[in-house]
Formats: C-alpha cells, structure tokens, sequence
C-alpha cells in the first residue's frame, strides 16, 4: 500500500514538476504564451484539444461582432402579420429554435418568437387561435463593433441566446447567437438536424407539400420527383424557377411548372432561397 502511494506520490510530482517548468518562464507577450503552451503540448502537459480552446478563447477576445454575425440577407425572419400556417413552413425548413419577427419594415424588429412557444397551440389544435404579439420575446441589439467576448458575458448575465445587430445608423445588419460566439472558442457545433440539412435538400412536410432549398440541383430535384424539369440552362431549380417568374420573386409569388406549383418561401434581394412545392392536380 506504501508503495503504490509512493508511485501515485512521484506521478503527481513528475506532472507538477513539468507543468511548472513549462510556465518557469514568464511569458511577455502573446507570442511567448504561446511558445509556452505549444512547448506544453508538446511535453504532454496539455492536450492539443485544450490548446485549440485556448487559442480560440484568445481570439475571441479581439474579434468584432461584424466579424461572425450572420448578415442581413441570411437572415430567417417571420413577418408579424403571417398567421403560423403562413410561416410555420419556412419555419421547419429552417429548423432553428428562435426567430425575428419583423413589423412594418426589415428594419423594425419588435420581437423574438421561440418555435417552443408554438407547441402548446399545435398539440391542443388550437393554431388558429395563436397571436404572434402575445408570444413574442424581447429583442437584444448590439453593435456591429462589440466584441465577442464582452458578448459572450452578457449572453451569460441576460440568458440570451440571440441579439441582433445594428449599424452605426442603427438599420439591421445581421444577427448573432450565442453558438456563433462559442463556435469560435471549442469549434463547429454540430447537432442531430445539421448532416440532414446538408445531405436532404427537399424536405416533406405534408402528403403534397416539399420545402425545396433553391440551390437544390435540378439533376437532384428530377431523380427526387421522377420530373424532367429542363437542366441545360440552369443547374439549380432557383435559376429555372427564377427564369419562368422573368423576375426576382418575393415571397407568396406562385408559378407552375410542368406539373408542379412552386410558392416562393424566402427569398432576398439578390436569389431565391427556399420553396414550397406541391403536385398539380391532374384533370383527366
């Protein structure tokens, strides 16, 4: 029994020893530190992993919310004066949990709506009832030029998960999550829905309702649906659909398509970005 606390003794002096000859030096600046902890690796006195965290933690500190924050034109918002049947479709396509809800303008957003706060209204069937005013969070607005790590507290200290960015003349630039700012201290986080939206880019939602990304090829979206949509000029169905339309749709704009009806879900200021697609009856 001595003995093995006699081992287990040396062990944890040997790993004390290292660790203090690994900072005997005091760094002076950022560049030693880091010479330290890659020396420290290196004499296995920290895992590579704990030095990607380090590093990442490093550079939070001296990156800018307008450095990661996801920009206007990517943005998911519902518009308040949807009803759920209007947006909970755009809403599963985009499978986040939190939303912006925009007024009157792009520029005005009066709220956060939770897509937990829609279940009690679907489980009960009572959707037809929902409000969106009576549901909203409040919304948090940062600065394009806070940095991440002030952020990062005040995520913390609020509980916020999301804020939305504002410019200097306080228009939306974008917004910004919490996982954003994590993201760039412990690296990509991925859940169980990110491989499905890579690798499935038609999603069903009813017996004859698809939400089709509009970068989906149209190689892809024929072997999807058995169609022979016309893939020479075009490889994606957004070009295809935005050349029948002969403009740049907005949202609700419907147009039918050897035997398919295509509604635009989302789409900005530059392409269309998502759409709801659906069989046309036929008439024998």
């Amino acid at each position: 029994m001595s003995e093995d606390r006699s081992t287990n003794s040396q062990g944890s002096k040997s790993w004390l020893d290292r660790l203090t000859q690994a900072f005997s030096d005091e760094p002076r600046d950022r560049d030693e530190l880091m010479t330290v902890l890659n020396n420290a690796v290196e004499s296995q006195v920290l895992d590579s992993e704990v030095l990607a965290i380090i590093e990442g933690a490093m550079e939070v500190a001296d990156m800018q919310v307008r450095d990661i924050m996801i920009p206007r034109p990517q943005m998911v918002v519902i518009d308040s004066t949807l009803t759920p049947q209007q947006f909970l479709p755009e809403m599963i396509a985009a499978s986040h949990s939190r939303f912006p809800v925009i007024g009157e303008s792009p520029d005005e957003v009066i709220g956060i709506l939770l897509a937990k706060d829609l279940l009690p209204y679907i489980l009960k069937g009572g959707i037809d009832r929902f409000k969106i005013q009576d549901t909203l969070r409040p919304a948090a607005f940062v600065p394009e030029s806070k940095r991440l790590n002030i952020l990062l507290s005040e995520f913390r200290a609020t509980r916020n998960h999301m804020a939305i960015v504002v410019d200097e003349y306080g228009g939306i630039s974008g917004l910004i999550t919490i996982e954003d700012v994590l993201e760039q201290i412990v690296g990509e986080i991925e859940d169980e829905f990110d491989a499905d939206d890579e690798d499935a880019p038609i999603k069903q939602i009813e017996d004859n309702a698809y939400i089709v990304k509009a970068l989906t090829e149209i190689d892809d979206f024929n072997e999807f649906f058995n169609s022979h949509l016309d893939d020479v000029e075009f490889d994606t169905i957004g070009g295809i659909i935005t050349q029948h339309f002969g403009h740049l749709p907005q949202r609700d704009e419907t147009v039918d398509l050897e035997g398919f009806s295509f509604k635009v879900m989302n789409a900005d200021n530059r392409r269309i970005r998502l759409l709801q697609v659906s069989r046309l009856q036929r008439i024998d």
